[in-house]
């Protein structure tokens, strides 16, 4: 007997968030093409049409709306989640080695490599020994980019600040004029060898933060 025709009622908000998917650049080439098969279903295409265009199977199309029927689009697009293989680091040393991280560098570093990292966890005697690729993809889980910090001049953007700020954008829009030519110079002649305002440490998620007035 032939089987039934597929109806699947594939919602706007889903199919715009295919579309924009699809248009995303990088993705699992089996997420891609489920992806494509769903769209297609949204527009009543039965399975043998949609089996011709990606690499599926019929029974592969079927299984797509009946996974996207019971579970929605996360389910039909991703499969779950598999158990990998154990951790090579206890949840105490995964702790320890990201506090470590997000504290000051050792002296004469002046930040944090995943070298460093490795070198100074078995160092502090955190662990008896990790390879590197186990460090960088702890510090991936956590978001945390220790050899990066972000520099910040203000503290607040209140009105006087705008204001100023619009004075001073003002001033460089004029016309060049040879007899009141407009000269820039830094309005601090010395350099500053101390935070004017106290650092913030990094932290998963997010990346140190450093005060640009300090050298």
């Amino acid at each position: 007997m032939p089987r039934p025709p597929l109806r699947v009622d594939v919602s706007k908000k889903d199919q715009a968030a295919l579309k924009k998917l699809l248009a995303g650049g990088i993705e699992q080439v089996r997420v891609a093409m489920r992806a494509v098969a769903l769209l297609r279903l949204g527009e009543g295409m039965d399975a043998p049409r949609i089996a011709a265009v990606p690499p599926l199977t019929r029974q592969a199309v079927r299984n797509l709306a009946r996974r996207y029927q019971q579970g929605g689009l996360e389910r039909a697009l991703y499969d779950k989640q598999r158990p990998g293989a154990a951790s090579l680091l206890s949840a105490q040393q995964r702790q320890r080695i990201i506090a470590m991280v997000c504290s000051d560098p050792p002296p004469g570093c002046a930040r944090w490599t995943v070298r460093l990292v490795v070198a100074e966890a078995v160092k502090r005697r955190l662990v008896p020994r990790v390879g590197r690729e186990t460090i960088r993809i702890l510090l991936v889980s956590h978001d945390l980019r220790p050899w990066r910090k972000k520099m910040w001049c203000v503290a607040e953007l209140n009105e006087a600040y705008i204001a100023c700020m619009e004075d001073v954008l003002a001033t460089y829009e004029r016309p060049y004029d040879p007899a009141q030519p407009v000269v820039c110079f830094d309005e601090k002649p010395v350099t500053l060898h101390a935070d004017v305002r106290p650092p913030t440490p990094a932290a998963p998620g997010r990346e140190a933060r450093h005060d640009s007035e300090s050298s």
